[in-house]
């Protein structure tokens, strides 16, 4: 192991994975708002617009994250429509993800007893008031996880942002090594902080889920 070249990379190492930390957080965002509209539109809008984002969900599922990377980079051009890389990236995430969240979302609520939002309406609760105390206490512990493991691959597939050139891990990696000719020691650094990343993710969605459960079983009691 060249340790040197480790040590040598590591501050660029470290603003790359700065800078996809970042944009994963912005992309995260970005896709679970769009997730929950694009929820609360397929169970409630009109039938036009369930057709429609249910057509957008079924081709952006279908196509591989890289054709829409590829799209937005290569294709809008074409039609005057230009992003920065890093916009590129938070657009290509967003738009892939959000149809994962909508599934994960709109699945928990509609697990739902119709008992409950029927007593709902005869205790007279307005939405914000079923938000708060019937439906996101019984779906949250249920969507935590899932919408981590969302998280986990979002973070995971940001590595494929490198071919556009934006300027995260993976993008840093590369350039660590055409500076040091030492392929071995910066990808086993670069998995390394991959997997403390999402474990440490893991870890903490694990133990807020656990403490989300005991609190509504609480509640129950």
């Amino acid at each position: 192991m060249d340790w040197q070249a480790i040590v040598a990379s590591l501050p660029a190492l470290g603003d790359g994975l700065a800078n996809t930390l970042q944009l994963c957080a912005i992309a995260a965002i970005c896709a679970l708002l769009w997730g929950t509209l694009m929820a609360a539109a397929l169970m409630r809008a009109p039938r036009f617009w369930q057709r429609l984002l249910q057509l957008y969900s079924g081709l952006t599922l279908a196509l591989p994250l890289l054709v829409v990377i590829y799209l937005l980079y290569f294709v809008l051009p074409e039609y005057d429509i230009t992003f920065s890389s890093p916009m590129v990236g938070i657009l290509a995430l967003t738009l892939y993800y959000a149809p994962y969240i909508a599934q994960v979302i709109r699945a928990a609520i509609e697990a739902l007893p119709k008992g409950q939002w029927e007593a709902c309406r005869v205790l007279g609760l307005s939405r914000s008031e079923q938000l708060r105390d019937v439906v996101l206490p019984q779906t949250l512990p249920q969507m935590l996880s899932p919408l981590v493991g969302l998280l986990i691959g979002l973070i995971k597939d940001s590595a494929l942002l490198s071919v556009v050139s934006v300027q995260e891990f993976m993008y840093a990696a590369k350039q660590a090594i055409s500076d040091t000719y030492a392929p071995l020691e910066i990808y086993l650094t670069v998995a390394l902080c991959y997997w403390v990343l999402n474990s440490l993710i893991d870890w903490l969605a694990r133990h807020i889920e656990h403490r989300m459960t005991r609190y509504r079983r609480g509640l129950q009691h």
